[in-house]
């Protein structure tokens, strides 16, 4: 069965272009709640925790740099079957494979640059929520 809640962050180059207010829109029009949000920076340590998946992988470096030079937006999200629908709602990781009106499509630069974070799965959704707020930070 599909969970409820999912995790995003608004990356880096999104906060500095200043899409902060259009991507939350697009998140709240789509039906989604937010039950937890933050403004606030990772450093090179904890954005190398959070990819630590992609550590082997050759874009590691560049993603940890990319994701530890400015603040993001943190959020947890609600709404029924919240990863799948977030996932469709922010498009393909390659912006110029993203479908029109997406979130990518619409902000995102390139596939390195690509203006949000979308859980995969449940299970990671909720690590990755974890990560970032205590229980008493979700609402």
């Amino acid at each position: 069965m599909a969970g409820n809640r999912t995790f995003t962050m608004i990356k880096p180059d999104a906060v500095e272009d200043g899409h902060i207010g259009n991507i939350l829109q697009h998140i709240c029009n789509a039906g989604f709640r937010i039950v937890a949000m933050k403004y606030t920076r990772l450093s090179r340590e904890k954005a190398g925790e959070f990819y630590a998946v992609h550590k082997e992988r050759p874009f590691y470096g560049e993603l940890v740099e990319f994701m530890s030079r400015g603040p993001i937006v943190a959020a947890i999200l609600e709404k029924d079957n919240a990863v799948e629908d977030f996932r469709k709602l922010i498009g393909a990781t390659n912006p110029a494979n993203a479908e029109p009106g997406t979130i990518r499509a619409l902000y995102a630069k390139n596939v390195g640059e690509n203006a949000v974070h979308g859980s995969d799965s449940d299970e990671n959704a909720a690590i990755e929520g974890s990560f970032h707020f205590a229980g008493v930070e979700m609402f």
